[in-house]
This record gives structure tokens, C-alpha cells and sequence, in this order.
């Protein structure tokens, strides 16, 4: 249980990176460089890797019943 909330407060920080850079959109980015710059740092990443364990961990969790 202690895994899972750590994991859904790491996802939602990641979450708020990538809302908090949106601004970048303002000053001239395009669509594909705001993307580019998500998948690239690590801060936004954050959000992709909790979610990904997230996901393996529900799915080994349904496998054991």
C-alpha cells in the first residue's frame, strides 16, 4: 500500500511538471519542441515512469489472483 501512494505522489509530481512547462508553448515553441523537451528531461519523465509502475505492478497484482 506504501509503494502505491509513493508511486501516485511521484506520478502527480511528474503531472505538475509537465502542466508547469506548458509556458513553453507561449514563447514560441511548437507542439513537436514542447513534446521533444518532455521526453527529455527528467523532471517530466517522472510522471511516465510512475505510471509505467503503476501499471506492472496492478497487472502482477491481477496475475497472483
Amino acid at each position: 500500500m506504501l509503494i502505491y501512494i509513493l508511486l501516485i505522489i511521484l506520478t502527480s509530481i511528474g503531472l505538475n511538471f509537465i502542466i508547469l512547462n506548458l509556458n513553453l508553448l507561449v514563447i514560441n515553441y511548437t507542439f513537436i519542441e514542447y513534446l521533444i523537451y518532455i521526453f527529455t528531461h527528467f523532471s517530466c519523465n517522472i510522471f511516465f515512469i510512475g505510471i509505467i509502475i503503476l501499471i506492472t505492478i496492478n497487472y502482477q497484482h491481477n496475475i497472483k489472483r
